[in-house]
Protein backbone atom coordinates (compact mmCIF):
# COMPACT_ATOMS: atom_id res chain seq x y z
CA UNK A 1 0.00 0.00 0.00
CA UNK A 2 0.96 3.42 0.21
CA UNK A 3 4.24 1.89 -0.06
CA UNK A 4 3.64 0.52 3.35
CA UNK A 5 6.39 -1.99 2.75
CA UNK A 6 8.25 -3.45 5.66
CA UNK A 7 11.61 -2.89 3.92
CA UNK A 8 13.42 -5.64 5.78
CA UNK A 9 16.57 -5.54 3.74
CA UNK A 10 17.26 -1.95 2.85
CA UNK A 11 14.98 -0.34 0.41
CA UNK A 12 12.23 0.20 -1.98
CA UNK A 13 11.82 1.31 -5.51
CA UNK A 14 14.49 3.95 -5.94
CA UNK A 15 18.02 2.80 -6.59
CA UNK A 16 19.75 5.09 -9.10
CA UNK A 17 22.35 7.68 -8.26
CA UNK A 18 22.57 9.52 -11.56
CA UNK A 19 20.92 12.68 -10.29
CA UNK A 20 22.89 13.12 -7.10
CA UNK A 21 23.95 16.54 -8.31
CA UNK A 22 20.35 17.70 -8.14
CA UNK A 23 20.16 17.20 -4.37
CA UNK A 24 20.87 20.56 -2.81
CA UNK A 25 23.50 20.86 -0.10
CA UNK A 26 22.19 22.05 3.23
CA UNK A 27 23.77 22.67 6.58
CA UNK A 28 22.83 20.17 9.26
CA UNK A 29 20.80 21.96 11.90
CA UNK A 30 20.94 20.17 15.27
CA UNK A 31 18.01 20.89 17.55
CA UNK A 32 18.49 19.41 20.99
CA UNK A 33 15.91 19.72 23.73
CA UNK A 34 16.80 20.92 27.23
CA UNK A 35 18.04 18.21 29.56
CA UNK A 36 19.62 16.13 26.85
CA UNK A 37 22.42 13.66 27.38
CA UNK A 38 25.74 13.58 25.57
CA UNK A 39 26.27 11.54 22.44
CA UNK A 40 28.70 8.59 22.49
CA UNK A 41 32.09 9.32 20.98
CA UNK A 42 31.21 7.14 18.00
CA UNK A 43 28.45 9.64 17.13
CA UNK A 44 30.69 12.70 17.31
CA UNK A 45 30.53 13.04 13.53
CA UNK A 46 26.94 11.87 13.21
CA UNK A 47 25.67 15.08 11.61
CA UNK A 48 28.29 14.75 8.89
CA UNK A 49 27.44 11.07 8.48
CA UNK A 50 23.73 11.79 8.01
CA UNK A 51 24.53 14.42 5.42
CA UNK A 52 26.82 11.99 3.57
CA UNK A 53 24.09 9.34 3.63
CA UNK A 54 21.59 11.79 2.22
CA UNK A 55 23.87 12.72 -0.66
CA UNK A 56 24.88 9.14 -1.44
CA UNK A 57 21.29 7.98 -1.81
CA UNK A 58 19.87 11.13 -3.45
CA UNK A 59 17.61 12.06 -0.55
CA UNK A 60 16.71 15.77 -0.44
CA UNK A 61 15.96 15.77 3.29
CA UNK A 62 16.43 13.57 6.36
CA UNK A 63 15.35 14.12 9.96
CA UNK A 64 16.70 12.02 12.84
CA UNK A 65 16.06 11.78 16.57
CA UNK A 66 17.68 9.56 19.19
CA UNK A 67 16.42 9.04 22.74
CA UNK A 68 18.37 7.24 25.48
CA UNK A 69 17.45 6.55 29.08
CA UNK A 70 14.39 8.77 28.88
CA UNK A 71 16.20 11.78 27.45
CA UNK A 72 16.75 13.21 23.98
CA UNK A 73 20.27 12.68 22.66
CA UNK A 74 19.69 14.61 19.47
CA UNK A 75 17.04 15.93 17.14
CA UNK A 76 18.31 17.12 13.78
CA UNK A 77 17.57 17.79 10.17
CA UNK A 78 19.71 17.56 7.06
CA UNK A 79 18.89 18.87 3.60
CA UNK A 80 15.77 20.51 2.26
CA UNK A 81 12.03 19.91 2.38
CA UNK A 82 11.70 20.12 -1.40
CA UNK A 83 14.09 20.21 -4.34
CA UNK A 84 14.28 23.72 -5.75
CA UNK A 85 13.21 25.27 -2.42
CA UNK A 86 15.94 26.28 0.05
CA UNK A 87 13.76 25.71 3.13
CA UNK A 88 15.64 23.36 5.44
CA UNK A 89 14.43 20.18 7.06
CA UNK A 90 14.60 20.39 10.86
CA UNK A 91 13.43 18.36 13.83
CA UNK A 92 9.94 19.83 13.54
CA UNK A 93 9.39 19.08 9.85
CA UNK A 94 6.50 16.67 9.38
CA UNK A 95 6.80 13.61 7.14
CA UNK A 96 4.33 10.87 6.27
CA UNK A 97 5.32 8.01 8.58
CA UNK A 98 3.16 5.50 6.65
CA UNK A 99 3.28 2.01 8.18
CA UNK A 100 4.85 3.30 11.38
CA UNK A 101 1.21 4.25 11.98
CA UNK A 102 0.43 0.58 12.62
CA UNK A 103 1.97 0.77 16.10
CA UNK A 104 -0.43 3.63 16.94
CA UNK A 105 -3.35 1.46 15.88
CA UNK A 106 -2.07 -1.38 18.06
CA UNK A 107 -1.66 1.06 20.96
CA UNK A 108 -5.23 2.28 20.47
CA UNK A 109 -6.58 -1.26 20.72
CA UNK A 110 -4.41 -1.80 23.80
CA UNK A 111 -5.90 1.27 25.47
CA UNK A 112 -9.39 -0.11 24.84
CA UNK A 113 -8.33 -3.55 26.09
CA UNK A 114 -6.97 -2.04 29.33
CA UNK A 115 -10.32 -0.30 29.78
CA UNK A 116 -12.08 -3.70 29.37
CA UNK A 117 -13.98 -2.38 26.37
CA UNK A 118 -12.62 -5.21 24.24
CA UNK A 119 -10.36 -8.23 24.50
CA UNK A 120 -7.63 -8.90 21.96
CA UNK A 121 -9.02 -12.45 21.65
CA UNK A 122 -12.50 -11.19 20.74
CA UNK A 123 -13.74 -12.48 17.40
CA UNK A 124 -13.89 -9.73 14.81
CA UNK A 125 -17.43 -10.76 13.80
CA UNK A 126 -18.58 -10.10 17.36
CA UNK A 127 -17.53 -6.47 16.89
CA UNK A 128 -18.31 -6.11 13.18
CA UNK A 129 -21.06 -8.65 12.41
CA UNK A 130 -20.88 -7.92 8.69
CA UNK A 131 -17.12 -8.66 8.50
CA UNK A 132 -16.35 -11.44 6.06
CA UNK A 133 -13.23 -13.05 4.62
CA UNK A 134 -13.34 -15.30 1.54
CA UNK A 135 -13.25 -18.40 3.76
CA UNK A 136 -16.03 -19.06 6.33
CA UNK A 137 -13.65 -20.64 8.85
CA UNK A 138 -11.27 -17.67 8.76
CA UNK A 139 -14.23 -15.30 9.03
CA UNK A 140 -15.45 -17.07 12.15
CA UNK A 141 -12.05 -17.50 13.81
CA UNK A 142 -10.38 -14.17 13.03
CA UNK A 143 -9.56 -12.44 16.33
CA UNK A 144 -8.72 -8.80 16.92
CA UNK A 145 -5.10 -9.77 17.59
CA UNK A 146 -4.95 -11.48 14.18
CA UNK A 147 -5.69 -8.17 12.46
CA UNK A 148 -2.29 -6.89 13.61
CA UNK A 149 -0.07 -9.91 12.94
CA UNK A 150 0.11 -10.53 9.14
CA UNK A 151 -0.90 -14.19 9.37
CA UNK A 152 -4.38 -14.22 7.86
CA UNK A 153 -3.65 -16.33 4.77
CA UNK A 154 -3.81 -13.32 2.47
CA UNK A 155 -0.92 -12.90 0.03
CA UNK A 156 1.66 -10.12 0.27
CA UNK A 157 -0.12 -6.78 -0.11
CA UNK A 158 -3.41 -8.41 -1.05
CA UNK A 159 -6.16 -5.88 -1.68
CA UNK A 160 -3.84 -2.86 -1.62
CA UNK A 161 -5.20 -1.61 -4.95
CA UNK A 162 -8.44 -0.83 -3.12
CA UNK A 163 -6.72 2.22 -1.61
CA UNK A 164 -3.28 2.49 -3.21
CA UNK A 165 -2.87 4.61 -5.26
CA UNK A 166 -5.66 6.69 -3.73
CA UNK A 167 -9.15 5.45 -4.60
CA UNK A 168 -12.69 6.69 -4.10
CA UNK A 169 -13.75 3.71 -1.98
CA UNK A 170 -14.70 4.37 1.64
CA UNK A 171 -13.03 2.43 4.44
CA UNK A 172 -16.16 0.36 4.95
CA UNK A 173 -16.36 -0.43 1.23
CA UNK A 174 -12.71 -1.51 1.30
CA UNK A 175 -13.36 -3.89 4.20
CA UNK A 176 -16.60 -5.21 2.69
CA UNK A 177 -14.66 -6.20 -0.44
CA UNK A 178 -12.39 -8.45 1.64
CA UNK A 179 -14.90 -11.26 1.11
CA UNK A 180 -13.76 -11.43 -2.53
CA UNK A 181 -9.99 -11.21 -1.91
CA UNK A 182 -8.63 -14.78 -2.23
CA UNK A 183 -6.59 -16.45 0.48
CA UNK A 184 -3.40 -18.06 -0.78
CA UNK A 185 -2.28 -19.75 2.42
CA UNK A 186 -3.64 -21.35 5.56
CA UNK A 187 -4.85 -19.18 8.42
CA UNK A 188 -2.00 -18.37 10.87
CA UNK A 189 0.40 -20.58 8.91
CA UNK A 190 2.72 -18.07 7.22
CA UNK A 191 3.82 -14.46 7.41
CA UNK A 192 2.59 -12.22 4.58
CA UNK A 193 2.50 -8.46 5.09
CA UNK A 194 -0.89 -6.85 4.55
CA UNK A 195 -2.46 -3.45 5.06
CA UNK A 196 -6.12 -4.18 4.56
CA UNK A 197 -6.69 -5.85 7.94
CA UNK A 198 -5.52 -2.68 9.67
CA UNK A 199 -8.49 -0.99 8.02
CA UNK A 200 -10.62 -3.57 9.84
CA UNK A 201 -8.78 -2.76 13.08
CA UNK A 202 -9.57 0.92 12.55
CA UNK A 203 -13.27 0.13 12.22
CA UNK A 204 -13.15 -1.98 15.38
CA UNK A 205 -11.69 1.02 17.24
CA UNK A 206 -14.52 3.19 15.87
CA UNK A 207 -17.21 0.64 16.81
CA UNK A 208 -15.91 0.15 20.35
CA UNK A 209 -14.99 3.75 21.19
CA UNK A 210 -17.68 5.55 19.25
CA UNK A 211 -15.00 7.73 17.65
CA UNK A 212 -13.39 7.59 14.20
CA UNK A 213 -9.87 6.17 14.27
CA UNK A 214 -8.33 9.60 13.55
CA UNK A 215 -10.16 11.25 16.45
CA UNK A 216 -9.28 8.44 18.85
CA UNK A 217 -5.56 8.57 18.00
CA UNK A 218 -5.52 12.35 18.27
CA UNK A 219 -7.39 12.53 21.58
CA UNK A 220 -5.99 9.45 23.32
CA UNK A 221 -2.36 9.46 22.06
CA UNK A 222 -1.26 12.73 20.43
CA UNK A 223 -2.83 15.03 23.02
CA UNK A 224 -1.66 13.22 26.19
CA UNK A 225 1.89 12.89 24.83
CA UNK A 226 2.01 16.52 23.69
CA UNK A 227 2.48 15.48 20.06
CA UNK A 228 1.38 18.81 18.62
CA UNK A 229 3.32 18.26 15.39
CA UNK A 230 1.38 15.13 14.44
CA UNK A 231 -1.79 14.82 12.41
CA UNK A 232 -3.81 12.34 10.39
CA UNK A 233 -4.97 14.46 7.44
CA UNK A 234 -1.86 16.36 6.39
CA UNK A 235 -2.46 16.55 2.60
CA UNK A 236 -5.97 17.88 3.21
CA UNK A 237 -4.82 20.48 5.72
CA UNK A 238 -1.49 21.72 4.39
CA UNK A 239 -1.18 25.49 4.73
CA UNK A 240 1.29 27.87 3.13
CA UNK A 241 3.39 28.16 6.29
CA UNK A 242 3.24 24.54 7.44
CA UNK A 243 6.55 22.76 8.07
CA UNK A 244 5.79 19.66 5.98
CA UNK A 245 8.20 17.81 3.71
CA UNK A 246 7.44 17.09 0.07
CA UNK A 247 7.97 13.53 -1.12
CA UNK A 248 10.33 12.72 -4.00
CA UNK A 249 10.56 9.73 -6.30
CA UNK A 250 12.75 8.56 -9.15
CA UNK A 251 10.34 8.89 -12.08
CA UNK A 252 10.90 5.88 -14.35
CA UNK A 253 13.42 4.71 -11.73
CA UNK A 254 15.85 7.48 -12.73
CA UNK A 255 14.67 11.12 -12.63
CA UNK A 256 14.36 12.54 -9.09
CA UNK A 257 11.33 14.82 -8.85
CA UNK A 258 8.74 15.90 -6.27
CA UNK A 259 5.53 13.85 -6.16
CA UNK A 260 2.04 15.11 -5.52
CA UNK A 261 0.91 14.67 -1.89
CA UNK A 262 -1.56 11.84 -1.47
CA UNK A 263 -4.73 12.13 0.58
CA UNK A 264 -5.50 8.72 1.92
CA UNK A 265 -8.60 8.48 4.06
CA UNK A 266 -9.89 4.95 3.43
CA UNK A 267 -7.25 3.02 5.39
CA UNK A 268 -5.74 5.53 7.79
CA UNK A 269 -5.17 2.92 10.50
CA UNK A 270 -2.52 1.28 8.32
CA UNK A 271 -0.54 4.41 7.46
CA UNK A 272 -2.33 7.73 7.85
CA UNK A 273 -0.09 9.72 10.23
CA UNK A 274 2.22 12.66 9.50
CA UNK A 275 4.68 13.48 12.29
CA UNK A 276 8.06 15.00 13.12
CA UNK A 277 11.08 13.44 14.81
CA UNK A 278 10.51 15.88 17.69
CA UNK A 279 7.09 14.35 18.32
CA UNK A 280 8.22 10.80 17.67
CA UNK A 281 10.87 11.26 20.37
CA UNK A 282 7.98 11.54 22.83
CA UNK A 283 6.34 8.44 21.34
CA UNK A 284 9.56 6.41 21.61
CA UNK A 285 10.26 7.59 25.17
CA UNK A 286 6.80 6.51 26.29
CA UNK A 287 7.25 3.12 24.61
CA UNK A 288 10.65 2.56 26.23
CA UNK A 289 9.17 3.52 29.62
CA UNK A 290 6.62 0.72 29.37
CA UNK A 291 3.65 2.92 28.47
CA UNK A 292 4.37 5.63 31.06
CA UNK A 293 4.69 9.33 30.22
CA UNK A 294 4.68 12.65 32.06
CA UNK A 295 1.78 15.01 31.55
CA UNK A 296 2.06 18.78 31.14
CA UNK A 297 2.26 19.15 34.93
CA UNK A 298 5.13 16.69 35.16
CA UNK A 299 3.02 13.96 36.75
CA UNK A 300 3.48 10.37 35.60
CA UNK A 301 0.56 8.91 33.65
CA UNK A 302 0.06 5.62 31.87
CA UNK A 303 -1.08 5.34 28.24
CA UNK A 304 -1.41 1.55 28.26
CA UNK A 305 -0.42 -1.23 30.63
CA UNK A 306 2.98 -2.84 30.78
CA UNK A 307 1.30 -6.19 30.14
CA UNK A 308 -0.22 -4.90 26.93
CA UNK A 309 3.12 -3.56 25.80
CA UNK A 310 4.74 -6.94 26.34
CA UNK A 311 2.07 -8.49 24.15
CA UNK A 312 2.60 -5.92 21.40
CA UNK A 313 6.34 -6.66 21.49
CA UNK A 314 5.96 -10.47 21.60
CA UNK A 315 6.58 -12.47 18.45
CA UNK A 316 3.29 -13.79 17.06
CA UNK A 317 4.24 -14.57 13.46
CA UNK A 318 7.70 -15.97 12.66
CA UNK A 319 9.47 -14.58 9.58
CA UNK A 320 11.98 -16.62 7.62
CA UNK A 321 15.43 -15.07 7.66
CA UNK A 322 16.91 -14.63 4.20
CA UNK A 323 20.58 -14.41 3.41
CA UNK A 324 21.81 -10.84 2.92
CA UNK A 325 21.68 -9.73 -0.70
CA UNK A 326 25.39 -8.84 -0.59
CA UNK A 327 28.24 -9.91 1.73
CA UNK A 328 28.66 -6.35 2.97
CA UNK A 329 25.31 -6.63 4.79
CA UNK A 330 26.16 -9.85 6.62
CA UNK A 331 26.63 -8.06 9.96
CA UNK A 332 23.00 -6.94 9.89
CA UNK A 333 21.59 -10.49 9.58
CA UNK A 334 19.22 -11.34 12.43
CA UNK A 335 19.12 -14.58 14.41
CA UNK A 336 15.37 -14.39 14.82
CA UNK A 337 12.67 -12.32 13.17
CA UNK A 338 8.93 -12.01 13.43
CA UNK A 339 5.95 -9.74 13.84
CA UNK A 340 4.04 -8.87 17.01
CA UNK A 341 1.11 -6.49 17.22
CA UNK A 342 1.96 -3.58 14.94
CA UNK A 343 5.73 -4.07 15.42
CA UNK A 344 8.52 -6.15 13.91
CA UNK A 345 10.63 -8.02 16.44
CA UNK A 346 14.19 -9.18 15.71
CA UNK A 347 17.70 -8.96 17.11
CA UNK A 348 21.02 -7.28 16.44
CA UNK A 349 24.28 -8.06 18.21
CA UNK A 350 22.51 -9.81 21.06
CA UNK A 351 19.93 -7.09 21.63
CA UNK A 352 16.21 -7.39 20.93
CA UNK A 353 14.94 -4.83 18.44
CA UNK A 354 11.34 -3.62 18.22
CA UNK A 355 10.90 -1.63 15.05
CA UNK A 356 8.89 -0.74 11.98
CA UNK A 357 9.35 0.97 8.66
CA UNK A 358 7.00 2.97 6.50
CA UNK A 359 6.71 3.73 2.82
CA UNK A 360 4.60 6.46 1.20
CA UNK A 361 4.68 8.22 -2.17
CA UNK A 362 8.07 9.90 -1.98
CA UNK A 363 8.77 9.21 1.71
CA UNK A 364 10.15 6.26 3.68
CA UNK A 365 11.06 5.97 7.36
CA UNK A 366 12.09 3.73 10.24
CA UNK A 367 11.44 3.70 13.99
CA UNK A 368 13.69 1.41 16.06
CA UNK A 369 13.55 0.62 19.78
CA UNK A 370 16.16 -1.31 21.79
CA UNK A 371 14.31 -2.05 25.05
CA UNK A 372 17.25 -3.30 27.14
CA UNK A 373 19.30 -0.20 26.26
CA UNK A 374 16.34 2.18 26.64
CA UNK A 375 17.34 3.41 23.17
CA UNK A 376 15.11 4.77 20.41
CA UNK A 377 16.03 5.92 16.90
CA UNK A 378 13.73 7.46 14.30
CA UNK A 379 14.75 8.37 10.74
CA UNK A 380 12.33 10.17 8.40
CA UNK A 381 13.17 10.85 4.75
CA UNK A 382 11.53 12.52 1.76
CA UNK A 383 12.75 10.12 -0.92
CA UNK A 384 12.00 6.46 -1.57
CA UNK A 385 15.40 5.18 -0.48
CA UNK A 386 15.21 2.61 2.28
CA UNK A 387 18.99 2.33 2.06
CA UNK A 388 19.31 5.81 3.55
CA UNK A 389 17.25 5.23 6.67
CA UNK A 390 18.88 1.84 7.18
CA UNK A 391 22.41 3.23 6.97
CA UNK A 392 21.59 5.96 9.50
CA UNK A 393 19.84 3.56 11.88
CA UNK A 394 22.64 0.99 11.79
CA UNK A 395 25.29 3.61 12.47
CA UNK A 396 23.39 4.77 15.56
CA UNK A 397 22.83 1.22 16.80
CA UNK A 398 26.51 0.41 16.45
CA UNK A 399 27.47 3.48 18.48
CA UNK A 400 25.44 2.31 21.47
CA UNK A 401 26.44 -1.35 21.19
CA UNK A 402 30.18 -0.71 21.01
CA UNK A 403 30.17 -2.59 17.71
CA UNK A 404 33.05 -2.90 15.24
CA UNK A 405 33.13 -0.14 12.66
CA UNK A 406 31.06 -0.91 9.59
CA UNK A 407 30.75 1.34 6.55
CA UNK A 408 26.98 1.07 6.30
CA UNK A 409 26.75 3.64 3.52
CA UNK A 410 28.99 1.48 1.35
CA UNK A 411 27.21 -1.71 2.43
CA UNK A 412 23.74 -0.50 1.52
CA UNK A 413 25.04 1.09 -1.67
CA UNK A 414 26.32 -2.36 -2.65
CA UNK A 415 22.88 -3.79 -1.95
CA UNK A 416 21.27 -1.13 -4.10
CA UNK A 417 23.59 -1.95 -6.99
CA UNK A 418 22.75 -5.63 -6.63
CA UNK A 419 19.01 -4.93 -6.80
CA UNK A 420 19.45 -2.65 -9.78
CA UNK A 421 21.39 -5.39 -11.53
CA UNK A 422 18.75 -8.00 -10.75
CA UNK A 423 16.07 -5.72 -12.20
CA UNK A 424 18.11 -5.20 -15.35
CA UNK A 425 18.59 -8.96 -15.70
CA UNK A 426 14.85 -9.51 -15.31
CA UNK A 427 14.06 -7.11 -18.13
CA UNK A 428 16.73 -8.68 -20.33
CA UNK A 429 15.08 -12.06 -19.86
CA UNK A 430 11.72 -10.62 -20.88
CA UNK A 431 13.32 -9.06 -23.94
CA UNK A 432 15.03 -12.33 -24.90
CA UNK A 433 11.75 -14.26 -24.66
CA UNK A 434 9.76 -11.69 -26.60
CA UNK A 435 8.49 -12.59 -30.06
CA UNK A 436 9.41 -9.25 -31.57
CA UNK A 437 7.67 -9.76 -34.88
CA UNK A 438 4.34 -10.78 -33.38
CA UNK A 439 1.19 -8.68 -33.54
CA UNK A 440 -2.03 -8.64 -31.52
CA UNK A 441 -4.51 -11.34 -32.61
CA UNK A 442 -7.41 -8.89 -32.72
CA UNK A 443 -7.92 -5.42 -34.11
CA UNK A 444 -7.64 -2.93 -31.23
CA UNK A 445 -11.42 -2.60 -31.06
CA UNK A 446 -11.53 -6.29 -30.08
CA UNK A 447 -9.90 -5.52 -26.73
CA UNK A 448 -12.12 -2.54 -25.91
CA UNK A 449 -14.58 -3.03 -23.08
CA UNK A 450 -15.20 -2.93 -19.36
CA UNK A 451 -13.64 -5.70 -17.30
CA UNK A 452 -14.55 -6.54 -13.73
CA UNK A 453 -12.57 -8.08 -10.90
CA UNK A 454 -14.56 -9.48 -7.94
CA UNK A 455 -12.65 -7.53 -5.29
CA UNK A 456 -11.35 -4.43 -7.08
CA UNK A 457 -14.25 -3.64 -9.39
CA UNK A 458 -14.19 -2.25 -12.92
CA UNK A 459 -11.27 -1.55 -15.23
CA UNK A 460 -12.02 0.03 -18.60
CA UNK A 461 -10.14 -0.40 -21.85
CA UNK A 462 -10.96 2.22 -24.48
CA UNK A 463 -9.54 3.34 -27.79
CA UNK A 464 -8.23 6.88 -27.93
CA UNK A 465 -6.23 8.39 -30.76
CA UNK A 466 -5.51 5.02 -32.30
CA UNK A 467 -4.21 3.53 -29.05
CA UNK A 468 -5.67 1.45 -26.26
CA UNK A 469 -6.03 3.19 -22.90
CA UNK A 470 -6.57 1.36 -19.60
CA UNK A 471 -8.19 3.14 -16.68
CA UNK A 472 -9.10 1.81 -13.22
CA UNK A 473 -12.57 3.06 -12.36
CA UNK A 474 -11.81 3.95 -8.72
CA UNK A 475 -8.15 4.95 -9.12
CA UNK A 476 -7.49 8.15 -11.06
CA UNK A 477 -3.71 7.62 -11.14
CA UNK A 478 -4.01 4.23 -12.81
CA UNK A 479 -4.70 5.49 -16.31
CA UNK A 480 -2.27 4.79 -19.12
CA UNK A 481 -1.70 3.55 -22.64
CA UNK A 482 -1.51 -0.13 -23.56
CA UNK A 483 1.43 -0.64 -25.89
CA UNK A 484 1.75 -3.98 -27.71
CA UNK A 485 4.44 -6.27 -26.28
CA UNK A 486 3.84 -9.62 -27.99
CA UNK A 487 0.82 -11.55 -29.23
CA UNK A 488 -2.09 -10.57 -26.93
CA UNK A 489 0.11 -9.11 -24.22
CA UNK A 490 0.49 -5.35 -23.81
CA UNK A 491 2.34 -3.14 -21.34
CA UNK A 492 0.34 -0.58 -19.37
CA UNK A 493 2.43 2.61 -19.20
CA UNK A 494 0.76 4.77 -16.56
CA UNK A 495 0.66 8.51 -17.22
CA UNK A 496 1.94 9.18 -13.70
CA UNK A 497 5.57 8.18 -14.11
CA UNK A 498 6.29 8.51 -10.40
CA UNK A 499 4.42 5.26 -9.77
CA UNK A 500 7.10 3.00 -11.27
CA UNK A 501 4.35 0.43 -11.60
CA UNK A 502 4.04 -0.40 -15.31
CA UNK A 503 2.38 -3.77 -15.82
CA UNK A 504 2.09 -6.55 -18.36
CA UNK A 505 -1.54 -6.94 -19.45
CA UNK A 506 -2.45 -10.27 -21.04
CA UNK A 507 -5.76 -10.79 -22.84
CA UNK A 508 -6.79 -14.45 -22.82
CA UNK A 509 -8.99 -15.33 -25.81
CA UNK A 510 -11.66 -18.00 -26.05
CA UNK A 511 -11.88 -20.37 -29.08
CA UNK A 512 -14.02 -17.81 -30.89
CA UNK A 513 -11.41 -15.09 -30.54
CA UNK A 514 -13.18 -13.09 -27.83
CA UNK A 515 -11.54 -11.92 -24.63
CA UNK A 516 -12.57 -14.10 -21.70
CA UNK A 517 -10.10 -12.92 -19.04
CA UNK A 518 -7.42 -10.29 -18.48
CA UNK A 519 -4.43 -10.96 -16.20
CA UNK A 520 -1.78 -8.47 -15.09
CA UNK A 521 1.59 -8.44 -13.36
CA UNK A 522 4.26 -5.80 -12.67
CA UNK A 523 6.98 -5.44 -15.30
CA UNK A 524 9.81 -4.64 -12.89
CA UNK A 525 10.76 -6.54 -9.72
CA UNK A 526 11.44 -3.11 -8.21
CA UNK A 527 7.74 -2.20 -8.37
CA UNK A 528 6.18 -1.79 -4.95
CA UNK A 529 4.30 -4.87 -3.76
CA UNK A 530 1.18 -2.79 -3.13
CA UNK A 531 0.59 -2.85 -6.88
CA UNK A 532 -0.96 -6.31 -6.50
CA UNK A 533 -1.96 -6.54 -10.16
CA UNK A 534 -1.26 -10.28 -10.14
CA UNK A 535 -4.27 -10.86 -7.86
CA UNK A 536 -6.74 -9.38 -10.35
CA UNK A 537 -9.01 -11.69 -12.35
CA UNK A 538 -10.63 -9.33 -14.85
CA UNK A 539 -13.53 -10.70 -16.88
CA UNK A 540 -15.58 -8.88 -19.54
CA UNK A 541 -18.76 -7.22 -18.35
CA UNK A 542 -21.33 -8.44 -20.82
CA UNK A 543 -23.47 -5.32 -20.57
CA UNK A 544 -20.56 -3.20 -21.76
CA UNK A 545 -20.13 -5.04 -25.05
Amino acid sequence: MPRLRYLLAFGVTSFAFALAAQAQDAQVSPQVAPGTVARPMDLADFDTYVDATRKQFDVPGIAVAIVKDGKVVLEMGSGVRKLGDPTKVDAHTQFAIASNTKAFTAASLSILADEKKLDMNDRVVDRLPWFQMSDPYVTREMRIRDLLAHRSGLSLGAGDLLYWPATTYTTQEVVQRLRYVPLTNSFRAEYAYDNILFAVAGLVIEQVSGKPWADFVTQRIFTPLGMTESQTHAPDHIGAGDDIATGHAKFDFKDLKPVEPMSWNNNQAAGGIYSSVHDLSKWMTMQLDGGVYKDSAGKEQRLFSEARQKEMWSLLTPIRIAEPSVPELKAAKANFSGYGEGWFVSDYRGHKLVWHTGGWPGMVSRVTLVPDLKLGIVVLTNQESGAAFQAVTMRALDAYMDAPKTDWIAAYAAGVRKNEGNADDSMKKHEAARAKGSKPSLPLDGYVGTYRDPWYGDVKVSKQGGKLVMSFAKTAQLTGTLDPWQHDTFIAHWKDRSLNGDAFVNFDLDPDGKVREVRMEPVSPLTDFSFDFQDLRLAPVEAAK
